[in-house]
């Protein structure tokens, strides 16, 4: 083919290369069948090396056993009856979503997120203090075991969606003095991030990074931890209650997050999915109270970007769940989340009472 371009640049100048460029075509001709068969496995070679390329996620959910049956099963036909109104204290007489949904009412999911077909269910806190959550309560080792059971205890309940096991562990820890740097944070050690992060992988786990903000910006929060978040099995929470203001301390007064500020960070995380082809992400945010988080409906999920919104507090069981039906079943933006605390919930929710809220959380952690 080269040679034929040759000739039809000397066209009209030398005739008699136009019969060479002509003979030279017909033996291209001849030799097309053998191109065709090359590019034809140049391509089966690209498609392979892009599928090796494919994002694959590194979790496992746990199985339930072959006896396990669906979750319609646990309940009667009367608990069915009566869970919207025990919810939402009268409010409303029947669910927005079948029992055991978890996507919020008219809500979909483009991803391929691990919230899509499973539930997940987490373990917060920090190895440095016992009462921030069960993480200090137990070594790693101990902590792995209790969370696998605690997380087959949901994929018993409700088989069609098996449970994942997740670490939530607080990657940034607000405090009540203001450091060196005036945040009233400090950063978890990598020693400790590494840790878990070796120990949710060895387990088929997943691990969350809780950021608490103090005086610091999501984004800047974000980009401490961003190195961990380009791992496959690694996602983000946002502890909304912890972001305070000038003459405000954390942990003293309440927080407080604009919605807008939730998105900006929701959309890097998922451009850095995108762009380091990763499996999709989840977003956790963390929310007990109506006043902590103004401009809500500006958080949305992506194509890239599974969002979930916790409903965090302790206390009477009856006031949670009204508080889950106020900012999650009121106010959805895609998925629902609970908070259980093992020493401070009256009492403490089984695995059945989370279940019956509506929609039915797909992301359950325990402190």
């Amino acid at each position: 083919m080269k040679k034929l371009v040759m000739a039809g640049a000397f066209f009209g100048v030398v005739p008699g290369l136009l019969l060479a460029g002509c003979s030279d075509e017909a033996s291209t001709e001849k030799k097309e069948p053998k191109t065709e068969q090359t590019s034809k496995k140049e391509n089966e070679k690209k498609k392979e090396e892009a599928a090796k390329k494919e994002p694959v996620a590194s979790y496992e959910a746990i199985k339930p056993s072959e006896g396990a049956e669906p979750i319609e099963s646990h309940y009667t036909s009367e608990q069915q009856s009566d869970m919207p109104t025990s919810e939402a204290h009268g409010e409303d007489t029947k669910r927005s979503v079948p029992l055991g949904q978890t996507l919020a009412k008219d809500k979909e999911d483009q991803t391929d997120g691990p919230l899509k077909e499973n539930r997940i269910v987490s373990y917060y806190g920090t190895p440095r203090s016992e009462n921030m959550g069960i993480l200090g309560e137990y070594s790693p080792d101990e902590l792995m075991t209790k969370l696998k059971e605690q997380t087959k205890a949901y994929s018993e309940l409700d088989p069609d969606r098996p449970a994942i096991p997740a670490i939530e562990l607080i990657a940034t820890v607000a405090q009540r003095s203001p450091g060196d740097d005036g945040l009233y944070m400090v950063p978890t050690s990598e020693e400790d991030i590494e840790t878990y992060a070796k120990l949710a992988e060895e387990n088929d786990a997943l691990l969350i990074l809780d950021i608490q903000l103090g005086k610091d910006t999501i984004m800047h929060q974000v980009k401490l931890v961003e190195k961990y978040l380009k791992r496959p099995n690694v996602h983000l929470a946002i502890d909304t209650e912890f972001h305070v203001t000038d003459g405000q301390v954390p942990g003293e007064d309440l927080g407080h997050v604009d919605g807008r500020e939730v998105q900006e960070a929701i959309e890097y995380i998922s451009k850095l999915t995108a762009e380091n082809d990763l499996p999709d992400k989840m977003v956790v945010v963390h929310q007990f109270a109506d006043i902590i988080l103004n401009n809500k409906d500006a958080i949305q999920p992506t194509e890239n970007v599974e969002v979930v919104l916790n409903n965090d507090g302790h206390g009477i069981a009856g006031l949670k769940r009204a508080g889950y039906h106020q900012l999650v079943h009121n106010q959805p933006i895609q998925y629902g989340g609970f908070k259980v605390f093992y020493k401070k919930d009256e009492p403490v929710m089984t695995p059945e009472d989370v279940l019956e809220l509506d929609p039915a959380p797909a992301f359950v952690n325990y402190q």
